[in-house]
């Protein structure tokens, strides 16, 4: 009974916390800082795909991802269902972190992937539940 209940309090607690829509003047309710944990990357192959060069350029690449994963900065991995780049959890603090190490992979200093980076933190009106 209780796990059913949680989602309810989740979305509670997030329209508690949303400002609202008919409101005309900006919301000046002062929110607890999120820290920052991971940061998402989701990456983008740019330009033209050059086979010769990507058949070149992939072994150091998935061998230096892999050793980004072994040294715990890759928490999670996946690739695109339209297989157009990857998408990354990554263990940093932050997006300056993130952004060094992404471009030091082969794609990366090649300019072959481009990175979108979002940190992202603990669910904060998960806070309510527990005042």
């Amino acid at each position: 009974m209780l796990l059913r209940l949680i989602p309810i309090a989740l979305a509670a607690a997030v329209l508690i916390t949303a400002p609202a829509r008919a409101q005309t003047a900006p919301d000046t309710t002062a929110r607890p800082s999120v820290p920052t944990t991971k940061i998402l990357a989701i990456g983008s192959l740019t330009g033209l795909r050059q086979p010769d060069k990507m058949k070149d350029i992939m072994p150091r690449e998935v061998r230096d991802t892999v050793s980004l994963y072994l040294a715990g900065k890759i928490d999670q991995w996946y690739i695109k269902t339209d297989q157009s780049g990857v998408v990354f959890i990554l263990n940093v603090a932050t997006v300056e972190e993130a952004r060094i190490l992404l471009e030091a992979l082969p794609l990366g200093e090649a300019h072959l992937m481009h990175f979108d980076l979002t940190p992202l933190g603990p669910l904060s009106p998960l806070r309510m539940l527990i005042q």
